[in-house]
């Protein structure tokens, strides 16, 4: 297997290439045999990391039409920052050495909804661990509800808070990790912040630190 590190560019096109073969409905289904399963039983060297949301509809491998050992991947529900979530970064950037971090969003998110819920007084308590996913998002929505002039949930955006949170989240991700921060400022590593379109499987980015 090789160790050569790719740049962040490499990667990213790479990624946008793969994304372009699923939106078309051309797959290649890259290094999913067992050749490669073997190849990687002792040794991995993923291309880049991706933080995305826990949705069933936002398969990594699938969407960027990757193989085996290509992505490593860190979701969870609306993808929020978490000390685990900065840590697997982390250990992605230092130990593996990829150059990319992606950072994905959607459309139709149910943390998103959620969280626009939760501005009405009557909206339903949720269980504690849900709330605090939804807590993390909420700043997205009073921003877009204020810009908005939306005293409740009816006027907000869905789309709109969703881009914002993804910028919160990509924020949020350099301000807690000097290790990933520095990374970007030495030229090693970008971060990206993208949208996934469910209807078209587009991947459409919206915010890029670091030199691609």
């Amino acid at each position: 297997m090789s160790t050569t590190r790719r740049t962040p560019e490499q990667v990213w096109r790479e990624m946008q290439r793969g994304n372009a073969r699923f939106v078309a409905g051309e797959p290649q289904h890259p290094r999913q045999d067992v050749d490669r399963r073997t190849e990687l039983a002792a040794f991995q060297a993923p291309h880049a990391a991706l933080f995305g949301c826990s949705d069933s509809r936002l398969a990594a491998e699938i969407i960027f039409d990757k193989g085996l050992g290509d992505l490593f991947v860190v979701r969870n529900a609306g993808q929020v920052i978490s000390d685990s979530v900065i840590g697997s970064l982390e250990y992605a950037v230092a130990v593996l050495k990829v150059p990319l971090i992606l950072v994905l969003g959607h459309d139709e998110c149910g943390a998103v909804a959620a969280a626009i819920s939760a501005v009405d007084a009557d909206s339903p308590a949720l269980p504690v661990h849900i709330q605090g996913l939804v807590d993390q998002i909420m700043p997205a929505v009073d921003r877009v509800r204020l810009a908005a002039g939306s005293p409740d949930a009816a006027g907000v955006d869905a789309l709109e808070v969703g881009r914002e949170h993804l910028r919160d989240t990509v924020g949020a991700l350099l301000a807690s990790s000097e290790l990933i921060s520095d990374e970007v400022a030495a030229g090693t590593l970008a971060i990206v912040g993208a949208n996934y379109r469910l209807r078209e499987g587009r991947v459409v980015p919206d915010v890029v630190v670091g030199q691609l």
